[in-house]
């Protein structure tokens, strides 16, 4: 069995240090030497402050991200949303106008049907001759 050795500490801390091993250790040993070796390991002293608390970091990461959400909507409303419009606008096509066709006027008075026959008129020079 290990011996003991006594330290000597002021009655308000002994009390706080008593209620700290308790709440987080089986014994006070343990809780000094986890204690130790914290700050051992992570090579930092206890009388420097480790920065800002949960708090403080809170409120910063929230308005960074307020930040981002602000640059976000100004480039979906200067970028993106005309760019999407011009996209939708070379896509979409209008359903081009009927060219009139030309109707065999005699047959159709006669026999009451209509025949319908297309003539593109890029193919017809102004002569009625057929490019080639």
């Amino acid at each position: 069995m290990d011996s003991f050795i006594t330290i000597r500490f002021k009655r308000k801390t002994a009390k706080r240090f008593q209620e700290f091993s308790k709440k987080h250790f089986k014994t006070h040993t343990e809780a000094m030497e986890n204690i130790l070796d914290f700050f051992l390991y992570n090579e930092i002293s206890p009388k420097e402050k480790l920065g800002p608390t949960g708090r403080t970091i809170e409120a910063k990461l929230l308005k960074r991200i307020n930040a981002v959400i602000a640059i976000m909507r100004d480039v979906e409303k200067t970028q993106t949303k005309p760019t999407v419009a011009m996209l939708q606008s070379l896509f979409v096509m209008d359903e081009p106008k009927k060219k009139p066709l030309i109707l065999e006027k005699k047959y159709a008075e006669e026999n009451k049907e209509v025949r319908f026959r297309e003539i593109e008129s890029a193919r017809f020079t102004t002569k009625g001759r057929a490019k080639r």
